[in-house]
């Protein structure tokens, strides 16, 4: 008869779970495997709502609401362990280059607006201060004026709105408490006092009530010449 085999010892590889063979490693027990390494996972940043706003937003074009939430998430980025800093600062870029294009769009607006005025004929009550005209100022009653470009030579220039009250008098009190008006005005505008000064002026009453934007409109030439440039702080 053949001897069965003997069972295993308590303490043997079988008993440890596995069997070793010759030449082969045997395995680190499976508490050293994870010896010093914590069971929470590690935390994860999170990003930052402020930051992403600001980005979308500053893509969109929304600047009044986009640059205030771009500073906002870079505040945040930095105070906190939150990410989007670099979307913050993306948003803030955009921003800038919205309010750019808006300049540049407002301000050929109103050059466009200005050539297309150029040479119309409106009354001389509708110029509007620092607008150069053409008219004929040796007329006792100045009525009608054709817009001028002000770099080109031109004969007259709106230069101030001034308050006077002028209700109530007669016409030679009123002519003169207009003028005085215009005259207190004149000084600051070209750097001359209207008295030792080559230029004319000439006035415009839009109304006898003294109102807060001013009812007489004050103009500045040279009868028989015309100016080139405006007269703001030419000293003539």
């Amino acid at each position: 008869m053949t001897q069965p085999p003997r069972p295993p010892e308590m303490g043997s590889d079988l008993d440890a779970g596995f069997t070793t063979a010759p030449g082969r490693r045997v395995l680190p027990s499976a508490e050293s495997w994870v010896d010093g390494v914590s069971a929470e996972p590690p935390a994860v940043r999170r990003l930052d709502g402020f930051s992403v706003a600001g980005f979308v937003l500053g893509l969109a074009g929304a600047i009044v609401l986009s640059i205030p939430l771009a500073v906002a998430g870079l505040r945040r980025t930095r105070q906190t362990n939150r990410q989007g800093r670099r979307l913050a600062l993306a948003g803030l870029w955009l921003s800038a280059c919205w309010v750019v294009v808006f300049a540049v769009l407002v301000a050929f607006g109103v050059f466009a607006e200005r050539e297309a005025e150029l040479g119309q004929a409106v009354p001389v009550e509708d110029l509007r201060v620092a607008q150069c005209f053409n008219a004929d100022l040796s007329q006792g009653s100045l009525l009608v004026a054709r817009i001028a470009d002000c770099a080109r030579p031109h004969t007259g220039e709106a230069y101030a709105r001034a308050k006077a009250r002028l209700t109530g008098l007669s016409p030679d009190d009123k002519a003169d408490a207009a003028t005085r008006a215009c005259a207190s005005s004149f000084e600051p505008f070209v750097g001359r006092r209207y008295e030792d000064s080559e230029l004319d002026m000439y006035y415009v009453v839009l109304e006898d009530r003294a109102v807060a934007d001013g009812n007489v409109l004050c103009m500045v030439g040279t009868p028989g010449q015309q100016l080139t440039g405006s007269m703001r702080g030419s000293r003539r």
